[in-house]
């Protein structure tokens, strides 16, 4: 991009930028991806005149760009008036990749999870404050949970793997989810005040899973677990759905045993290394969480 020439005091002459058709974007963002675009494709490190010239900047207004960067950790700064990519865009990145490779690492899990238990299995991941279902092997048994297709719920508090996620998060983030969203009642189980679930998010926490006691769905539990990346982050989880038809003691504890395995060795391959330990819990406890 031949924005620039330089002077014979060797500072940059900005030459205009051809004017932007209105409303096709803010000015002040668009330099700023620019100016990211433009370290990226230097390598990685690019001095402030190189990215002022690149991105057809004043110095000057290049530089305050910058230092907002670098300020919500964009951007590094080191010796010399250099500049690099920030942590920041190193965890978007690591979020688009276990976004992008999850369900690849996950499918083996859910197809061992479904053909021990036969039941209904979903893999699910909060974005922001949404909770979206991004894979699922439906039942083997004639009679089965219809779960909905593949996609965003509004139900984060009241499927098992919602709250297997939400029982991770910091409190404050939890209450500003459940502000954001609502507490929609979908059966006459479901917990519409916020301190009943933070209640209920400290026993998933303490038993190492969390359940649907037909919260959700008439007639209908699960027992989902968190899935842990490398540092420790939940970064999805894995629920198992079953009629209660089919629900006795002993399936439910087959159900809460393959789920909570299954995550821990989901976890393990994507490096965490201290996966929650199975608790030996009694399957009967589980219809009375």
């Amino acid at each position: 991009m031949d924005l620039m020439q330089v002077g014979p005091d060797q500072q940059p002459i900005v030459k205009p930028v051809p004017s932007r058709q209105a409303g096709a974007g803010i000015q002040s963002v668009e330099r700023a991806l620019t100016l990211l675009e433009a370290i990226a494709n230097a390598g990685g490190v690019a001095g402030l005149n190189a990215l002022a010239m690149e991105a057809g900047l004043n110095p000057s207004t290049c530089h305050h760009l910058l230092a907002t960067l670098v300020q919500r950790g964009y951007v590094t700064k080191s010796a010399g008036r250099r500049y690099a990519l920030g942590p920041r865009i190193l965890s978007f990145s690591a979020a688009c990749l276990r976004q992008v490779d999850l369900p690849r690492r996950a499918e083996p899990f859910l197809e061992r999870i479904n053909a021990a238990t036969g039941e209904t299995v979903h893999l699910a991941v909060l974005q922001g404050e949404d909770l979206f279902t991004i894979a699922k092997k439906d039942a083997r048994h004639a009679v089965r949970v219809d779960s909905g297709a593949v996609g965003k719920t509004d139900a984060v508090h009241a499927t098992a793997t919602g709250k297997a996620i939400l029982a991770w998060l910091p409190e404050p983030q939890i209450r500003a989810i459940l502000a954001h969203k609502g507490m929609t009642r979908f059966t006459a189980n479901t917990i519409t005040d916020c301190e009943g679930l933070l209640e209920h998010l400290r026993a998933v926490r303490r038993e190492g899973y969390a359940t649907d006691n037909e919260e959700f769905q008439p007639h209908v539990v699960c027992v989902g677990a968190a899935i842990r990346d490398h540092v420790g982050t939940v970064v999805g989880s894995l629920s198992v759905s079953a009629p209660t038809m089919r629900a006795d003691a002993a399936h439910l504890d087959l159900m809460r045993c393959e789920i909570v395995n299954a995550a821990n060795s989901l976890s393990s391959e994507l490096g965490n290394s201290g996966a929650l330990d199975e608790k030996a819990v009694p399957a009967s406890s589980l219809k009375q969480a």
